[in-house]
């Protein structure tokens, strides 16, 4: 209960900020005589999309990497396979380690986007589910409406044959009636008009039922097999396949393992396709939104990091990593860089002794001298000590004078 409660605090100031965005779509088209919530949906897609650009770069630069890491990583798996003592261990978490500084990379670089992109989406939910909480303009006739049933002969009980689970909600405040209506579909509108709330709510009844129109179709409503409906869950399913193969093939390299998640590519736009079945319209329409929009950015993405190159995408990476030291540097006053350096640079070394003393086992004394000389270039130990040593010299001018 404590972490859905934090994670409900968590979500409540990123729903209100991306409210402020939908209202203000919404109050934008209102300026022009377009009152309608789908539109409104598309265009928020479409700025939520953008503002979270500089992650999706970030996150498909990691997968890159990951791809020409990831064979890496599981030579040093398979070499260490069935060894569970400590000091295996240790040695395997050591190399592990040495190969995402071979590249400037790190095991939580591809998590963090992803941990910024969850709770968005959540609160994203949570506006869309619930328009009237966060647009000024569509609550105006919901208010109207929820005001005629306090007001009406039965009061709330005018509800008890039109709301889903009435006996289960709380509808002793106007707030509380304005989100059982949220989730009203056609047929319970057309019910609630039939129990004489009065002209004013019956106007604002029809009010709400335009603005939830999209082609014929109201957004609170579920897809049904009888009506065009349908193409909702299809359409969205069909874009997530795109998406997905869009990704998979720009992020497996031709000497990358087999993606594990290949599979994954295949179930959750399947997945996708059957909550869409069960969920309103509008939940339908953002996933289309959202699929089409990532696809454009996609596009441009994988045209963008083609033209880098694999070599300068990885020399990007280490070049970040080195800044990143410096700023550490910066914050820490040099000490803690230095003793970082130190260790990461005797890490990786010792690794590469390792490693060679292990090809001498299996490998000639040519080919022994061939692959330690690669494997220095690709370490590359000394770009780091050379960080260390030119902090080193900096605080010994600095006792000098």
């Amino acid at each position: 209960m404590e972490v859905i409660f934090l994670f409900g605090n968590i979500l409540s100031p990123i729903a209100s900020f991306l409210g402020l965005i939908m209202n203000g779509i919404y109050e934008f088209f209102h300026l022009f005589g377009v009152q309608n919530i789908a539109l409104s949906i598309f265009v928020f897609t479409f700025i939520v999309k953008t503002l979270m650009f500089p992650l999706t770069i970030k996150q498909q630069r990691f997968s890159r990497l990951q791809s020409i890491i990831t064979p890496e990583i599981q030579k040093i798996q398979e070499k260490y396979k069935g060894r569970k003592d400590e000091a295996s261990m240790r040695k395997q978490q050591a190399e592990t380690q040495a190969v995402y500084q071979k590249y400037g990379a790190s095991p939580t670089s591809g998590c963090l986007p992803l941990l910024i992109t969850l709770p968005i989406m959540f609160a994203l939910y949570r506006v869309i589910n619930n328009i009237p909480d966060f647009v000024n303009l569509v609550r105006e006739p919901y208010t109207h409406v929820a005001n005629a049933i306090l007001s009406h002969g039965e009061g709330v009980g005018v509800l008890s044959e039109i709301a889903n689970n009435f006996e289960k909600l709380q509808l002793t405040t106007i707030d509380e009636i304005i989100k059982a209506l949220a989730v009203f579909n056609t047929s319970q509108w057309n019910l609630l008009l039939q129990e004489g709330l009065g002209a004013d709510a019956n106007t604002a009844i029809e009010s709400i039922m335009s603005v939830n129109n999209f082609f014929g179709l109201s957004i609170t409503n579920t897809p049904s097999w009888k009506s065009i409906s349908i193409l909702i869950p299809l359409i969205s399913m069909g874009l997530q396949f795109v998406q997905s193969k869009q990704m998979s093939v720009k992020t497996n390299s031709k000497d990358a393992a087999p993606n594990p998640m290949s599979s994954m590519n295949v179930v959750m736009p399947i997945m996708s396709g059957f909550f869409c079945l069960m969920l309103p319209i509008g939940v339908g329409l953002y996933w289309i939104a959202n699929s089409l929009f990532s696809i454009i950015q996609q596009f441009f993405v994988n045209r963008h990091l083609d033209r880098m190159g694999m070599d300068e995408l990885v020399a990007k990476s280490q070049e970040k990593a080195k800044k990143k030291l410096f700023k550490k540097s910066a914050a820490t006053g040099g000490t803690s860089i230095q003793e970082l350096a130190r260790k990461q640079t005797k890490s990786i070394e010792s690794i590469s002794d390792r490693k060679k003393d292990s090809d001498k086992d299996i490998t000639s004394n040519d080919d022994i001298d061939e692959n330690s000389n690669k494997e220095k270039d690709s370490y590359n130990p000394t770009s780091i000590s050379e960080i260390a040593n030119l902090l080193k010299n900096k605080n010994i001018e600095k006792g000098d004078k």
